[in-house]
Parts: C-alpha cells; sequence; structure tokens
C-alpha cells in the first residue's frame, strides 16, 4: 500500500510470477482548484477510498486474502495523514491475516523501482526527482544508500508545480509545464542555474522558483509568453540536474566499475529530462535505466517490490512501527549534515 502523499494505491505482487495488479487512485481532481495537494483534503480521500483500492488490488490479482505471505505498505516519508491512513490498514490487515509487516520508506520503494519488472543489479547511481525529493543516492545494495548530494531547498517537482501554478496552467504542474514548454523559445528569458559549476552535488531550486515568478510578472501574459518561459525554466532545471549529475557519475565512477545509472520519481516521466539525462550518462560511460513511466509517479508495486526483498531478507518490521513525516535513506549522513531541515521530527534530508 502506498499513501504517502496524494495517490491511493494497492498492488500485490508474486516472487514467482511477478507483478499481479497495480492500482492508483487519484486525487487530482480534488486538489487541481487550489493549484497544488492540500494535505487535509488527501487524509479524508485516502480513507474514503483505501479498503476499496486494497480489494480491487486483491481481486483483480486473482488471489485471495489467504493466498497473501505478507503486507508493505508506507511507513513515511510523507504526508502524514496519509501516511497513517495507509500503515494503519497495512498493520489492521496483517494482524487479522496473522502475516508479517514490512514497513517500507517511500525512498526506498522509488531507489528498487527498476526492479519491479526487470535486472537492475546492485550498485548504481540513483537520481531520485520527485515532488518533494531530490537527491542523489549511490545505491550499494538492500538497506544500503549513500547520499551524494541532495536539494537544500525545494525539490525538483514542487518547483515545476509552482512554475505551473504562477502561470495557471493546471495541476499537476510537472505535465502541464512540459506540454507548454513544446512549443516555447528556451532561450528567451535569462533564469539562474543555482549552484552550476559549484563542486558539490547538491541541488537548489528556490532561486529559480522565485525568478519565474518574477519573470512571468514582468511579462505580457500572453500563451507565447508562458511558452517561453515554461521552455526556459525547464531547460534550467535540466541545465542543474544534469551538472549535478554528471558530478556524481564522477564519484560513483571512481570506486566501481559497474556504471548504471537510475533515474527515479516522477519527475523522470519528463521527456527532455530523459534525453538531456542519457546525453550525460553517455558522455561519462553509464548505462542508463529509467523505470516505466507507469512506475515514475507514486504507485503501490515499489512498495510492493521493496516490501518483497525485506521479507526475503527477513527484516520484518513490528505492529508498533510508527508513521513518520520524515525518513532520510541515509540517515547517518542527514542527521551528521541534514541539507533541508532538521528538527523535533529529525532531518528532512
Amino acid at each position: 500500500m502506498e499513501s504517502s502523499c496524494d495517490e491511493t494505491a494497492a498492488a500485490v505482487l508474486c516472487s514467482e510470477r511477478g507483478l499481479l495488479s497495480n492500482i492508483v487512485a487519484s486525487q487530482d481532481d480534488a486538489h487541481a482548484p487550489f493549484g497544488g495537494v492540500v494535505p487535509e483534503i488527501a487524509a479524508r480521500a485516502h480513507m474514503g477510498i483505501i479498503d476499496s483500492v486494497i480489494d480491487r488490488a486483491v481481486s483483480e490479482a486473482g488471489v485471495g486474502y489467504a493466498d497473501i505471505s505478507a503486507v508493505a505498505a508506507t511507513s513515511g516519508p510523507g504526508l502524514i495523514g496519509g501516511v497513517i491512513t495507509g500503515l494503519l490498514a497495512a498493520k489492521g490487515l496483517a494482524s487479522a491475516l496473522d502475516v508479517p509487516l514490512l514497513a517500507v520508506n517511500h525512498l526506498e520503494g522509488h531507489a528498487l523501482s527498476p526492479r519491479i519488472e526487470a535486472e537492475c543489479p546492485f550498485p548504481y547511481l540513483l537520481l531520485l526527482v520527485s515532488g518533494g525529493h531530490s537527491q542523489l543516492i549511490a545505491v550499494h545494495g538492500l538497506g544500503d544508500y549513500e547520499r551524494l548530494g541532495s536539494t537544500i531547498d525545494d525539490a525538483a517537482g514542487e518547483a515545476f508545480d509552482k512554475t505551473a501554478k504562477v502561470m495557471g496552467l493546471g495541476f499537476p504542474g510537472g505535465p502541464q509545464v512540459e506540454r507548454w514548454a513544446m512549443e516555447g523559445d528556451d532561450k528567451a528569458v535569462r533564469l539562474p542555474r543555482p549552484l552550476l559549476d559549484r563542486d558539490s552535488c547538491d541541488f537548489s531550486f528556490a532561486g529559480l522558483k522565485t525568478a519565474v515568478a518574477r519573470a512571468y510578472d514582468a511579462s505580457d501574459k500572453s500563451d507565447a509568453a508562458k511558452q517561453d518561459l515554461a521552455a526556459s525554466f525547464q531547460t534550467a532545471l535540466a541545465d542543474c540536474l544534469t551538472d549535478r549529475t554528471a558530478r556524481a557519475m564522477q564519484r560513483f565512477g571512481a570506486r566501481y566499475e559497474e556504471r548504471r545509472f537510475v533515474i527515479a520519481g516522477g519527475v523522470a516521466a519528463n521527456k527532455t529530462l530523459r534525453a538531456r539525462l542519457i546525453e550525460t550518462a553517455d558522455a561519462h560511460g553509464f548505462t542508463p535505466i529509467f523505470p516505466p513511466l507507469k512506475f515514475c509517479g507514486d504507485n503501490a508495486a515499489m512498495i510492493a517490490r521493496a516490501g518483497l526483498e525485506r521479507f526475503e531478507a527477513g527484516l520484518h518490521s513490528p505492529l508498533s512501527a510508527p508513521a513518520r513525516p520524515r525518513w532520510p535513506l541515509d540517515a547517518e549522513a542527514a542527521a551528521s549534515a541534514p541539507k533541508s531541515g532538521s528538527g523535533r521530527r529529525g532531518p528532512k534530508s
């Protein structure tokens, strides 16, 4: 089960037969009037539909509840109301069926998503770009993750959504910005490339997001102006991502002969970004690996995959496993050098 943001999802995965079902119920219509995800609306929507989504996943898989060997669910990070809803449903089901619970890190689900339907051996370099996260991670193995870089403020997906909201392009913002950018001139508007050419693998998108808002305020608000600004923003963001990724490839490649590069998360569906990252991978001798588009956004298949690997490794979770709004993959690095905020709830990244 996956319910960390605005999708209510459930999937059934079999170690021998593969993915049997993958149901995703979107909340886009509920959040569209606000131009972004409203946590209270998301939590209530999860509560109203999660039982039926689970039932549908089991039914479409052609199995019965008695056939289930374990129950996996996102335990964080994410919007806490949604995380609690999915995790409590998983705990109730695991308890009723007397099977193990597997509390999964949402980011680990993305990290393992290329392994859902294809071979993707460890180790590999991961670029995770989504609405809430922008990170470069060396994936050494199950549960063994090393942060090479992270955003120090906003995530790439958030920058897409806010750009779309400023220009009134609609929600979700990423696909809308990409659509408008197709007809625009990506050199029409001068925008910053935060941290470009710095000797690190960290990202920063807050300044870019602010620059887009100012550029739009100064424009004539025409469709042509929107297209040019969308294209200029998309290229600026791609420049930042490819520059940081190239530096991470240099560091990863100095340690491993196996040079696999995985791009995961909702922003990985952007075709322009994909093309730029493939060029970067080719230039540094890496094999680019993209999960299928249906596994790029939030989905339960990736949680099922992470859960299966943990189940087979004997890494079961207690029924007391907490719901976590923050849960970095590389907890040690996040605790010692947080990139984007730390407080009573712990480091964000």
